[in-house]
């Protein structure tokens, strides 16, 4: 047998026996999840979503509950997003996924945003930092609430979910659109479905009224609902399932507009 084919022989050897070889390598990539609680490890699907990624992305959780596009800023939270861009540490990138739009039409005025003119510049300014600082800015439209009439989905965040689309289609910025998916995904399963996507336990009052197709005020006899470290029944937060639920799907949505992120994907990427 010549030297060359031995030589072949032993290279393949080594490289059947040693699988770490094998697999591909991977650069780290960080991920920066800034929203309001519809985005959170208690009460979003912040820990579903982050679930989905290999050990090479590093994931961290920044959105804060009761926020939005203006009180984020304001209270000095994106500050803290800016000062972790400027350390690149390893990675390769570092993408910002921002989400609001569940707060801005609030009446409280540190959080109320024009829908016309201010929530649309504030969604600007956000991708326009990312992008000044290094990072790669991801635009998510807000996800849906559950709220049916007659088995109808209402489109509660439709006006803050197209500004963001224009501000990512004008901006050339990646966009994830949420807020269509998880409409029509809600839509489909229908009102008791949903309901279990809530935390839980489902108020009795809910469940005796889920077949009129109608979502009616949750009435609590237990006044544990929402303490703690557990997500009270409503129709806007999630509890596990609904966080594993819509996690996966914010992932899968990001793949799609981004094929570069699919290798970083359990379901892809090992």
């Amino acid at each position: 047998m010549s030297k060359t084919r031995l030589g072949f022989l032993a290279a393949l050897t080594l490289f059947i026996t040693c699988p770490v070889m094998a697999e591909t390598v991977r650069p780290p990539i960080r991920v920066i999840l800034v929203g309001d609680s519809t985005m959170t490890d208690k009460s979003g699907y912040g820990k579903g979503f982050c679930a989905q990624f290999t050990p090479e992305v590093t994931c961290i959780n920044a959105a804060r509950g009761g926020r939005s596009s203006k009180s984020y800023r304001v209270e000095g939270l994106w500050d803290g997003i800016l000062k972790q861009l400027s350390d690149r540490q390893s990675f390769k990138a570092t993408y910002v996924l921002i989400q609001f739009g569940h707060n801005d039409g609030s009446s409280k005025p540190e959080r109320h945003t024009n829908i016309e003119t201010e929530f649309p510049v504030n969604m600007r300014n956000y991708a326009l930092d990312v992008r000044k600082a290094g990072g790669v800015p991801v635009l998510v439209t807000p996800i849906t609430q559950r709220h049916f009439t007659n088995g109808k989905l209402a489109p509660d965040l439709l006006p803050w979910a197209t500004a963001t689309r224009l501000v990512a289609r004008t901006e050339h910025v990646t966009l994830i659109d949420l807020n269509a998916e998880s409409q029509k995904a809600v839509q489909a399963m229908g009102l008791a479905e949903a309901n279990t996507l809530a935390g839980q336990p489902i108020p009795q009052n809910v469940l005796d009224t889920q077949a009129s197709g109608t979502s009616v005020p949750a009435v609590f006899t237990d006044a544990s609902q929402g303490t703690g470290n557990t997500q009270g029944f409503d129709y806007t937060h999630m509890g596990p399932k609904g966080s594993a639920y819509f996690g996966h799907m914010v992932a899968d949505l990001w793949a799609k507009a981004d094929p570069a992120i699919t290798p970083y994907l359990k379901t892809t990427g090992q």
